[in-house]
């Protein structure tokens, strides 16, 4: 394990070193990376009815409003439920 992961670091810093970006930089990127591969996936279940908000807000670890911001941003549809009623 401690010998893949001083693999990885060399990488990183090759990779760092090549592109004339820092180290955190680089982390950063595949941070952002692996997090929409994660939420695409959620989506695909999420646009079939296998999970709930809840479960994918969960899954994520993010806030059910970042979670509805990144459905208008990608153009799917949902039912939005009023909290106050007018009646």
């Amino acid at each position: 394990m401690k010998k893949n992961l001083s693999n990885i670091k060399a990488e990183i810093e090759n990779y760092a070193s090549e592109s004339n970006l820092t180290a955190l930089q680089v982390v950063d990127k595949l941070k952002d990376y692996y997090f929409n591969k994660k939420v695409n996936e959620n989506l695909k279940l999420y646009k079939k009815g296998q999970k709930k908000v809840s479960e994918v807000t969960k899954d994520l670890k993010i806030s059910p409003r970042k979670f509805y911001a990144i459905l208008e941003k990608k153009n799917i549809n949902y039912t939005k439920y009023n909290k106050n009623k007018d009646a």
